[in-house]
């Protein structure tokens, strides 16, 4: 129930109790689990819900989290039996849900963070948990609970650590860290950080290997794997960006999806930083001349501010896929298809 509400007096239903239940904060994290058809949702308010479809409408169910602090994010797990919810009290709740009591409940990773955790990402395997935080590192847990999963001898190592053990610490950023993503095969891990910085780990353990790899543009806030040697970046730059791997497995920026044209004249100077700070100060007005950046920059982008979200729009039964969707704080969702991009057919 929100905050003041007290049920009407009298016999009254669960229908009733069952309406109240709905975020009153900003919603800030929100998953669509494929195979079962549900959706989990995480808000300011401390809480999270499981919607499920009841004839026409959405039905939520809410879950037991106990946070003292907003919930930031929430993603399902690869079986979908599971969830993870990062949150503002510096915790990260793996949630399941229990057949006897007909709930959903949660298990809380309490230590190791130092502040925020701003992003989560399941390995394929449904155990392995990586987390990014705004104390610049990124971390990678074990969730396996027992009864809800099941020891996978081609995942012998994760399966045999306990809930909450950590797997590895990533102090690669020395600025806050945002999306993080496994790739396919969850042999490489890629995250981002807020120094126009992205990481990419390889053999995610004791002795990882990792590289960094620095671009000229704004920070990115989400990434997404298209394939083992190609990954997608967005962020402030209002641009999708393009990384590559090349035959021995480095890591480089390759373009940007809708590249932009600059065409500076003999009397428009700019350099790198005044670039920056006019994308900052005249990121909504499309077109607007500055004296270190022509208008012709900016014409021809499609989202007109930072773009927070890049998820994947692969066909049913299909390994492969060409098609993403990103979403901003311009209000706009895009669709974005890479069948016509000839010179990145070689990452995909």
């Amino acid at each position: 129930m929100g905050q003041g509400t007290c049920p009407p007096k009298g016999n009254f239903s669960f229908s009733w109790i069952r309406g109240r239940l709905q975020h009153d904060q900003i919603v800030s994290g929100i998953d669509w689990s494929v195979r079962s058809n549900r959706i989990v949702t995480a808000s300011h308010d401390r809480n999270s819900y499981v919607w499920n479809k009841e004839g026409p409408e959405w039905v939520p169910t809410l879950v037991i989290l106990r946070l003292n602090r907003a919930a930031l994010c929430v993603q399902w797990s690869p079986r979908e039996n599971k969830f993870a919810v990062g949150s503002g009290a510096k915790t990260v709740c793996i949630c399941y849900y229990e057949q006897d009591n007909n709930w959903w409940v949660s298990k809380v990773l309490r230590k190791r963070h130092d502040s925020s955790v701003t992003s989560v990402a399941w390995h394929p395997n449904n155990i392995l948990l990586a987390t990014t935080s705004t104390d610049g590192k990124c971390r990678v847990f074990s969730t396996f609970i027992k009864g809800v999963d099941t020891k996978d001898s081609k995942a012998s190592s994760s399966s045999d650590s306990k809930f909450g053990e950590q797997i590895v610490q990533l102090d690669l950023s020395f600025s806050w860290a945002f999306g993080v993503k496994w790739s396919p095969s969850g042999k490489t891990l890629a995250y981002v950080g807020h120094n126009s910085m992205i990481y990419f780990v390889d053999d995610v353990g004791p002795s990882p290997l990792s590289q960094n790899v620095a671009f000229r543009d704004l920070p990115l806030r989400d990434v997404l794997f298209f394939s083992e040697k190609m990954v997608i970046g967005v962020g402030f730059d209002c641009n999708p960006m393009v990384f590559g791997a090349d035959e021995k497995g480095i890591w480089s920026f390759v373009r940007c999806l809708n590249e932009k044209i600059s065409s500076f004249s003999g009397s428009k100077y700019g350099s790198q930083l005044s670039e920056a700070f006019g994308k900052f100060n005249g990121q909504s007005e499309i077109g607007v001349s500055n004296d270190g950046i022509d208008s012709s920059t900016s014409q021809g982008v499609i989202h007109e501010n930072c773009i927070n979200c890049v998820a994947s729009l692969g066909k049913a039964g299909s390994s492969r896929t060409l098609r993403f969707s990103t979403s901003g704080l311009d209000g706009r969702v895009v669709i974005w298809d890479l069948e016509n991009q000839e010179d990145l057919s070689r990452f995909l």
